[in-house]
């Protein structure tokens, strides 16, 4: 069983962790256990019934929540010297073409939170999986990061677009914003990230799909959320 510091007693005690909660009453709890010294990100964490290790059963993407998830994005644009005005104008904080490729390779600089680039240029950036692959920072057609249209590239990671990616275990677990977001903003942003985990649902996963869902914050308590009124919600 989990143990807690003096700041966090005062507030568990009054938790029933064998109960459900919705959203709304979750983040009313873990505001009054928050930090007063910095805004806490809150995470929701699904336990899934999927077989992870088989290919067709992999779950992974993104989500662009309606309310963002209060955290400025870096933005590297790698692009032809044409499209760099576009990605200046769109946004992107740093933007080159084969200059950063180099920086990444002889530096292994990687000051940025997110890298878009357009399909001319993945010959050139291949070379860099082994440096931002690990880290999650190569881009990806299949996550909108590799685009002709630089400009919505840019706006898209901006925009608060989160990837996300089930383990070895067959949990996922992302964030959802702050919790100065408040119960309403954080409600909304759960039901998009659940709705977009349902339509990954693999056509080869059986029984129940999202058979555990919990909500935390940085320094907070874990709690079970009502997964079945939430799925309900979402459909």
């Amino acid at each position: 069983m989990a143990t807690y510091g003096k700041r966090l007693n005062d507030v568990v005690k009054d938790i029933d962790f064998a109960k459900k909660y919705t959203v709304q009453e979750s983040v009313e709890i873990l505001q009054k256990a928050g930090s007063k010294k910095f805004d806490e990100t809150v995470e929701l964490a699904f336990n899934l019934g999927i077989n992870p290790r088989k290919s067709d059963q992999m779950v992974r993407g993104a989500c662009v929540f309606p309310h963002g998830v209060g955290k400025t994005v870096r933005v590297l644009a790698i692009v032809p010297a044409d499209k760099e005005e576009e990605a200046k104008a769109a946004g992107a904080d740093f933007v080159g073409g084969e200059e950063y490729v180099e920086k990444i390779m002889k530096e292994s600089w990687i000051d940025f939170d997110k890298m878009v680039t357009v399909p001319a240029m993945m010959s050139k950036i291949g070379k860099l999986g082994k440096i931002l692959g690990r880290r999650g920072l190569m881009p990806n057609p299949k996550l909108g990061t590799v685009n002709n249209d630089i400009t919505a590239a840019v706006k898209l990671v901006k925009a608060g677009r989160v990837e996300f990616k089930v383990n070895k275990a067959g949990v996922l677990s992302c964030m959802v914003g702050k919790l100065s977001f408040g119960p309403d903003k954080l409600y909304d942003n759960v039901l998009e990230l659940v709705k977009d985990i349902m339509k990954l649902k693999p056509a080869t996963a059986k029984g129940a799909y999202i058979k555990k869902l919990s909500i935390s914050s940085t320094m907070g308590p874990g709690m079970r959320l009502d997964e079945t009124a939430l799925i309900n919600e979402a459909k």
